[in-house]
């Protein structure tokens, strides 16, 4: 197995440096990228000072362009007098160290701003996680066990109502609601916690906390929750009709004992794989809207204005982290498989 870790450890270098690679390139290929917004604005501004002296298309006429010499002076702010392949090669060489300077449009370095940044995405990502998992495993293996029930019919259509609601929509549905829009006033709009939050006591603090995270994990977590249940009953129900089952009720063993000794350690194969595209898709990318309508500033919202303001830095320091960050959860995924039935061998497949 260790062997195995080396070579998938080893693989994950080409990996990181190919998707770092189509990016850059696909970035490098696209209009309106920092010099050019930095020679709009100063365009701009000068047509509209001279806008106060000059008829429109005079000042037009006499602001064509900026100078060569700011333009020169612009390319070396943002680095880009030089080739793309060598701020390609030099962004590698920086980020193998975790060095990913400073941003473009912010009087900070990216490291700064991800710190400030990641207790939100933190909040939303752990939490939600951990109140799918531990509320549609349960449900889903229960769904199951009496299929065909009207448990499980009834379950099932609600799921399926929760499942077609966007978490956008359904934040705002919880706005108008329960924040102050149009009926009650239960619960904040806005942050993780309240602006006297440092005065509290110690276990005020964490219910402040929590009573901040109630609407946002709510519009987080109702599309995964249901995914997640329908995918949980139908692999165990699925491991339930197989043969071993029939034997090892046949031998005497009850249908607790089947279940958590046989059954659930098969079922929860297909759901262990699924969990490192699950986590980070909860973690990072599901977190943008939801960020927007709480207006909460976490990672999710830096990710997007970097790109539409096209803050390179702050853009490809994300998408790096993210990256190396799926592939390591990819490869613990790998190992716990390996923990929950130990008859899997990662390493003679390999031959």
């Amino acid at each position: 197995m260790g062997s195995y870790v080396v070579r998938r450890i080893l693989l994950m270098l080409p990996t990181l440096f190919g998707i770092m690679l189509i990016n850059f390139m696909i970035v490098q290929a696209a209009p309106g990228g920092p010099v050019e917004q930095m020679i709009y604005r100063l365009q701009h501004a000068n047509i509209v000072q001279s806008g106060a002296s000059l008829e429109a298309g005079d000042a037009q006429q006499k602001v064509r362009g900026v100078p060569p010499d700011i333009i020169a002076r612009i390319n070396t702010m943002y680095g880009f007098d030089k080739p793309a392949y060598e701020r390609f090669w030099i962004m590698i060489e920086n980020y193998v160290v975790f060095d990913f300077g400073n941003s473009f449009y912010r009087d900070t370095s990216v490291i700064e701003l991800i710190k400030e940044k990641l207790p939100v995405s933190i909040s939303l990502g752990l939490w939600s996680t951990l109140l799918i998992y531990f509320i549609s495993i349960p449900l889903g293996i229960r769904k199951a066990i009496y299929h065909g029930s009207k448990f499980d019919i009834v379950s099932s259509a609600v799921i399926s109502v929760l499942y077609a609601i966007p978490g956008f929509l359904l934040g705002i549905i919880l706005i108008v609601l329960f924040a102050g829009g149009s009926y009650w006033d239960w619960f904040p709009l806005r942050g993780l916690t309240s602006n006297y939050f440092d005065q509290l006591s110690w276990a005020d603090k964490v219910l402040d906390y929590l009573w901040h995270l109630v609407l946002p994990l709510l519009a987080y977590t109702i599309s995964g929750f249901a995914t997640l249940t329908m995918l949980t009953k139908n692999s165990f129900l699925d491991e339930i009709n197989k043969q071993y089952v029939v034997t090892a009720q046949a031998k005497g063993l009850n249908k607790k004992q089947v279940l958590y000794r046989h059954v659930f350690r098969n079922a929860m194969l297909i759901i262990i794989a699924g969990f490192p595209a699950a986590f980070i898709g909860i973690f990072f990318a599901g977190s943008l809207l939801v960020e927007v309508i709480f207006s909460l500033d976490g990672l999710g919202l830096l990710s997007f204005e970097a790109v539409t303001t096209r803050d390179y830095p702050v853009f490809f320091a994300t998408l790096y982290m993210f990256t190396l960050l799926g592939l390591v959860i990819k490869l613990l995924s790998d190992l716990v498989y390996v923990w929950v039935d130990p008859r899997i061998d990662f390493q003679s497949r390999e031959h």
